[in-house]
């Protein structure tokens, strides 16, 4: 599911660079063929934007933002401007709907913009549109499911703007989570059977929010968006320590805080973090037919916070590992990895931007 531009060649696999805008950071991501395997990570970066230039998803100080970007190429010494990036899931409109099978896919068109009418509270020459089919409809044998997605062009066309601003061509903007759940859909054919018949929790904690995708056999089954992420550990560091945000947020990666930062500070934020988890997933049992999960995954950036997995495995009572969408992939000879193993899960939106390169 995407907002496609001018037309890639897919066959040609032209090179892509997987961007994403947070609040917080530009993250970039560039996969090229591997020689060993389907997919090797060539290079990427993290760069912070100045804050109050990302506010609720809305692009506030483009310059800053385009700036961030900038630096972001310039430090991994890509050649590559074709890019690919996404929106925020509350900038865009979804919906499952049926439509009749074996339609033309001009008339398939057609009957999206009509029903999408129904559906967005906006003139529809105010949106861009595009849909996806799901596959047949298991309600009725002769409709198919489709899902499609709206957005407005303003929140579009200020990331496009955004993007050829940093000197970068765009041809595909997403929608976060579908872009992650590509590089998800990835680290699951490394399971057992390729996951088959899991349920996999993967909980994305980014800085203020939490959200959660559960996937049984390869479909989303439930997803929910919490108000707690990692924002809450740095406004703590801020508070006990005089730190400003910025120094805060540096330091919390490090380490370098005071003796008692583990026990007074660290230790309670876990705890309320992983009392937050256990609540979205009994939500989630509360709400579906499900009962129990069988691996609990952790994404975004707060997923490397110190003693997190191991206090949510035990709370939840389900085996809990931190994801990075490069399994199975090669490692270019320019990254360290041991700093990707750190920001790997904060990368799983940009990955799964940078695999619409092998699209076919």
């Amino acid at each position: 599911m995407a907002f496609s531009f001018p037309t890639m060649n897919r066959g040609a696999a032209q090179p892509l660079l997987g961007i994403d805008v947070t609040a917080s950071s530009v993250k970039l991501v560039e996969l090229v063929p591997g020689t060993r395997t389907a997919m090797k990570l060539e290079r990427y970066a993290i760069e912070p934007i100045e804050r109050g230039a990302i506010v609720d998803g809305n692009v506030e100080k483009p310059e800053a933002v385009a700036s961030a970007m900038t630096r972001a190429i310039r430090r991994t010494g890509t050649r590559a401007r074709v890019a690919a990036l996404a929106l925020p899931s509350s900038a865009v409109i979804t919906k499952r709907i049926m439509l009749p099978a074996g339609l033309l896919e001009e008339d398939y068109e057609v009957q999206v913009e009509s029903e999408a009418s129904q559906y967005i509270p906006f003139p529809i020459d105010e949106v861009n549109l595009d849909f996806q089919i799901l596959g047949p409809s298991e309600q009725s044998p002769d409709d198919v499911e489709v899902l499609l997605a709206a957005s407005r062009k303003e929140r579009i066309e200020d990331r496009v703007a955004i993007a050829e601003m940093a000197g970068l061509r765009p041809v595909v903007v997403d929608v976060q989570p579908y872009a992650a759940r590509l590089a998800i859909d990835h680290v699951c054919g490394f399971l057992p059977g390729a996951g088959a018949g899991m349920v996999l929790a993967v909980f994305d904690i980014g800085q203020s929010t939490t959200s959660l995708t559960v996937v049984h056999d390869g479909k989303t089954v439930f997803e929910r968006e919490q108000p707690f992420g990692g924002g809450v550990l740095t406004q703590d560091i801020v508070r006990c320590y005089g730190l400003s945000i910025e120094e805060a947020e540096v330091r919390k990666r490090s380490g370098d805080l005071p003796t008692n930062y583990v026990a007074e500070v660290l230790a309670p934020f876990v705890d309320q973090a992983a009392t937050e988890i256990a609540r979205a997933l009994q939500f989630f049992y509360a709400s579906t037919p499900f009962t129990s999960i069988d691996r609990v995954f952790l994404a975004g950036g707060g997923a490397v916070t110190p003693g997190l997995a191991e206090a949510i495995a035990e709370r939840t009572q389900v085996a809990t590992e931190i994801m990075s969408p490069f399994q199975g992939m090669e490692i270019g000879s320019g990254v360290r990895e041991r700093q990707l193993q750190v920001d790997a899960p904060a990368l799983m939106v940009s990955c799964g931007l940078a695999m619409r390169r092998f699209d076919q």
